[in-house]
C-alpha cells in the first residue's frame, strides 16, 4: 500500500493507542496466573496479535472484549500446585515481533514444553546471543541461531543468568518473565552499562502486579564489573490481579508529540506521565530542541517554538530516533543524537533507513556507528520515501511530509499495522490529507 501525505501542519487531540510493550508483558502473566484475568486494552497491532497466537497456540484462551482482552491461562495440572500444563511440541508464530520471539523464547524454556519458534521478515536474522547462550547453558535444547523455524527442547534451570546491559533489555525481561515460572531462585546479573533500563523496569513494574516479586540490588559480575541484580523467588508462581489495565503508548504517541512541535500543537491523551515506559522522555527530549511541552492529568501536548539543534542520548529510549530525527530536520542548526547503535538490529537497520527517508526528502544527514547528525531546515522538499517494511519509518515519513513544499508518497505504509494500525486514521483527524493507493 501507498501512501500519500500533502503538505499542511496537524494540530488537534488524539487518544494514544494502548502500550504494545505493557501488554505484551502482560498477556504473558495473564496466561499462566490462575483464573481468569481482563486485560484493559483498547486497541491492537499486529506484533499484540503475534503474542496472543503464540499463548493460545500453548493452550492459553484469549477473548476480545469491549474493552480489550480476556484471558483464560494454560489449564493446570492439579488443584494443588496449579503448575501449567501447556501444550508440548507447539508451532508459536511470532510474526515479525522481536518481543514475542525474546519473550516467548526463554518461557518455552522455562516450561520444558519444548516447540518451534517461526519468524517472518527480518526477525530470523536478528540476533538473539548472549541470551541464546545463557538459555543452553542452564539446560535448554535449542536449533542454531537464524534456524526458521527455532526448535526448543528441554527446560531450563533455575540458578544465576549473566547478561551485558548494553545489548537488548528485551533480553533481561524475557528472562525475569521466565524465572517467574520456574518456581525456583532464579538471579539475573545484568553488567552496566544498562541501556533502556526503563523497559526492565516495566518488566518488573507488570510482574508485581501479578504478585511477584523482584529485588534489585547492585553486585559485581565474576570478572567484578559493576552490575545490577535482579532476584526472582516466584515460589507461589504468578497471581492474577482479577483486571489489568494497559496504559497509552509513549512509542506511538511520540510521533503525534513531534508533528506538535513542527506544525501547530498537538495533545495526546491517555498517557501516564508517570508511566515506567522509558519514551516517555519523548517529551524532555522535544523541550532540548526548543518545543513547548504542556503536562496535564490526562496526557500532554507539544506546541511550536523556536526549534533548534541538540545533543540527544537516546541509551534508555532508541525508538525515539525517528520522531526525534524527524524535528531535528525543521530545527535551526544541528542535532547530535547519539547511543543508538541497537537501531541497526531492528525491523531495518534503523540508523540508516531514517537517514534514507530525510534524505529522500531533502534533509541533511549524515550517520555515524552509533547515530545521527541532522542539519535543520525550514522546509523540505517532499518526494518519495520507501518504508523499508519498518512501521516507525513510515511514521516518521508521514510526520515530515506536513512540513514538505510537495506532497509525499510512502511506499509499503501498510507496515504501521506492526504497531499503530490507525495510524493514518488518526493522522486525518488531526488535519492531514492522505490519500491510499492500494
Amino acid at each position: 500500500m501507498n501512501v500519500t501525505i500533502h503538505p499542511g501542519p496537524l494540530t488537534g487531540e488524539v487518544v494514544a493507542p494502548s502500550s504494545k510493550s505493557e501488554a505484551h508483558r502482560a498477556l504473558i502473566c495473564a496466561a499462566f496466573s490462575p483464573g481468569v484475568t481482563d486485560l484493559a486494552c483498547t486497541s491492537t497491532s499486529a506484533d499484540i496479535e503475534a503474542t496472543i497466537s503464540c499463548l493460545e497456540a500453548l493452550d492459553a484462551r484469549v477473548a476480545r472484549t469491549r474493552r480489550g482482552f480476556r484471558v483464560r491461562p494454560v489449564p493446570g495440572s492439579s488443584a494443588t500446585d496449579n503448575l501449567p500444563e501447556p501444550v508440548r511440541g507447539a508451532t508459536l508464530d511470532c510474526g515479525e515481533s522481536g518481543s514475542t520471539l525474546r519473550f516467548m523464547l526463554p518461557v518455552v524454556c522455562a516450561l520444558g514444553c519444548g516447540g518451534s519458534l517461526v519468524g517472518h521478515g527480518r526477525l530470523p536474522e536478528r540476533p538473539l546471543s548472549p541470551l541464546y547462550e545463557r538459555l543452553v547453558e542452564h539446560g535448554a535444547s535449542i536449533s542454531p541461531q537464524g534456524s526458521n523455524p527455532l526448535e526448543v527442547r528441554g527446560r531450563m534451570a533455575p540458578g544465576r543468568y549473566e547478561l551485558p546491559g548494553n545489548v537488548s533489555s528485551q533480553y533481561v525481561s524475557g528472562l525475569l518473565l521466565a524465572a517467574a515460572l520456574l518456581r525456583a531462585p532464579v538471579e539475573v546479573l545484568v553488567t552496566e552499562p544498562v541501556e533502556s533500563r526503563p523497559y526492565i523496569d516495566l518488566t518488573v513494574s507488570v510482574l508485581e502486579r501479578f504478585g511477584v516479586e523482584v529485588a534489585c540490588s547492585h553486585g559485581a559480575s565474576e570478572r567484578g564489573a559493576a552490575a545490577f541484580v535482579y532476584d526472582v523467588c516466584a515460589t507461589e508462581g504468578l497471581v492474577s490481579p482479577g483486571t489489568f489495565e494497559v496504559g497509552g503508548d509513549w512509542s506511538n504517541a511520540a510521533f503525534w508529540f513531534a508533528a506538535g512541535a513542527i506544525g501547530n500543537g498537538v495533545a495526546v491523551r491517555g498517557l501516564d506521565t508517570a508511566s515506567a515506559q522509558g519514551d516517555r522522555a519523548i517529551l524532555a527530549a522535544l523541550s532540548l530542541l526548543g518545543a513547548r511541552v504542556l503536562r496535564s492529568a490526562e496526557g500532554a501536548a507539544v506546541r511550536p517554538d523556536a526549534l533548534r539543534g541538540a545533543t540527544l542520548d537516546v541509551r534508555d529510549c532508541p525508538d525515539l530516533v525517528p520522531p526525534l530525527a524527524a524535528v531535528a530536520a525543521l530545527a535551526s542548526g544541528t542535532t547530535r543524537i547519539v547511543g543508538a547503535s541497537r537501531l541497526r538490529l531492528k525491523e531495518s537497520d534503523r540508523i540508516e533507513t531514517v537517514s534514507a527517508a530525510l534524505r529522500a526528502l531533502g534533509a541533511s544527514v549524515e550517520t555515524s556507528d552509533d547515530g545521527l547528525v541532522v542539519t535543520g531546515s525550514e522546509r523540505l522538499s517532499g518526494g518519495t520515501v520507501d518504508a523499508a517494511n519498518d512501521h516507525r519509518i513510515a511514521m516518521l515519513a508521514a510526520v515530515v511530509a506536513t512540513r514538505c513544499a510537495a506532497p509525499t508518497t510512502i511506499v509499503g505504509a501498510e507496515c504501521v499495522e506492526k504497531s499503530y494500525p490507525r495510524f493514518f486514521e488518526d493522522l486525518a483527524s488531526l488535519g492531514g490529507r492522505v490519500e491510499t493507493e492500494a
